[in-house]
């Protein structure tokens, strides 16, 4: 993509259709999807190897897609063919689907959903340009998106007796509202072929020790996701939590979230993201070590899904500054992808995967681990991006 321009106008309202569609999609699919899966009578082993599939596919989809749509001469068909493909694997979810099909659609409509956010996030930063710290008060409305099904699925689901199965019926018509709103977007330019000097100057960067510690950090904060993503309604189930209240409690989290999506620009013009990241990871290992020790404590897993808005809303917002000062202009693509590959993605493995085997011990084990792992990643954020002699505000200027 060309260097970002500085711009006053920018498309809001398309821009921020697809994020709302996008996480509406996640609002289903996170909260709700392994009670599916369990619903069909996999066992806990199995719903874990499948939900990694959602985080396996990003360690390849976001950069393959991304390098395929910097090489093409009309780059926006690959956000559209992502979303068309991640509709027509979803569909598929609706026959009667053993084992095996369920593992073959899962693998499919992961690829191809985890593709196209990495290309949308590069076509947003092509409109705001300088204006980044307006980044917020597009991504917000993913979080709106997200609370809107979460709450109304949950009292679908629950409330009006459609049961868990009824879900990929639910779901598909958000994901029909994902490709209507890819169809309607586009980059500010079109991004170009990339030369080789420029792909020479990505690489030099990515070892420098602060993007180092940064993609590391992005790694552990992810693994310690783990046991969230993947079986918190089931934890909750466990200790006494109808659908309805696990729905309230994933709402809580993301209303806290929306908040700070909506400050991002005054938090961002007070204090470096560096510092904000350290922040969020530091409630990331607050926020798991409660939901350990109080799991019956219903406002103690009030305050600590309130949280989110820190380790998760702040967390993204730092991250997304410290990509466009790690990776400016048209190096910026190529940073998403490979910031969603390694920590959504490996990261997201490992997560999953090590959640599901810390569950034979019990969830409050799983969830312990998870709060050291956060603290760590704090620790890594402190000593290579705040400590003195460390600052990340150079790093975008060659």
């Amino acid at each position: 993509m060309r260097d970002a321009i500085p711009t006053t106008a920018y498309p809001a309202a398309r821009l921020s259709s697809f994020y709302f569609s996008y996480y509406a999609v996640l609002g289903a699919f996170t909260p709700y999807w392994s009670l599916y899966l369990e619903s069909r009578g996999l066992s806990v082993a199995a719903i874990s190897v499948l939900m990694s599939l959602w985080y396996a596919t990003r360690i390849v989809s976001p950069s393959l897609w991304t390098t395929l749509a910097a090489r093409s001469p009309n780059p926006i068909r690959w956000l559209h063919l992502g979303c068309a493909l991640a509709l027509g694997c979803f569909a598929l979810f609706l026959l009667p689907l053993e084992h095996a099909g369920l593992f073959a659609v899962m693998l499919g409509f992961c690829f191809a959903y985890n593709a196209v956010m990495p290309q949308f996030e590069s076509i947003t930063m092509s409109h705001l340009g300088t204006r980044s710290d307006r980044y917020g008060l597009i991504r917000v409305w993913g979080s709106i998106g997200f609370i809107l099904v979460v709450s109304l699925f949950g009292w679908l689901i629950d409330v009006r007796r459609l049961g868990v199965g009824a879900l990929p019926w639910l779901m598909l018509p958000v994901l029909t509202g994902v490709f209507a709103s890819a169809l309607s977007n586009r980059y500010a330019r079109e991004p170009e072929h990339h030369p080789v000097d420029q792909q020479d100057g990505f690489r030099a960067r990515l070892r420098r020790p602060q993007v180092i510690a940064f993609f590391v950090a992005a790694f552990l904060t992810q693994i310690s996701f783990g046991p969230f993503y993947t079986f918190f309604s089931i934890y909750l189930s466990e200790h006494g939590y109808a659908t309805a209240t696990q729905g309230v409690l994933w709402t809580v989290g993301v209303l806290a979230e929306i908040g700070v999506f909506f400050l991002a620009s005054r938090i961002f013009r007070r204090w470096d993201a560096s510092r904000v990241l350290m922040v969020a990871l530091f409630s990331a290992s607050v926020r798991w070590l409660a939901t350990a020790l109080f799991p019956d404590n219903t406002p103690v897993m009030v305050l600590a899904q309130l949280t989110h808005a820190l380790n998760f809303g702040a967390f993204f917002a730092a991250a997304m500054q410290l990509l466009v000062r790690f990776f400016p202009g048209r190096m910026n693509g190529h940073g998403q992808g490979v910031f969603y590959g390694l920590s959504s993605g490996v990261g997201g493995v490992a997560g999953a995967l090590l959640a599901g085997q810390l569950w034979r011990f019990g969830g409050e084990t799983a969830f312990l681990a998870s709060s050291v792992i956060a603290l760590i990643a704090a620790f890594i954020v402190w000593n290579w991006l705040i400590r003195p002699g460390t600052s990340t505000a150079q790093l975008g200027d060659d």
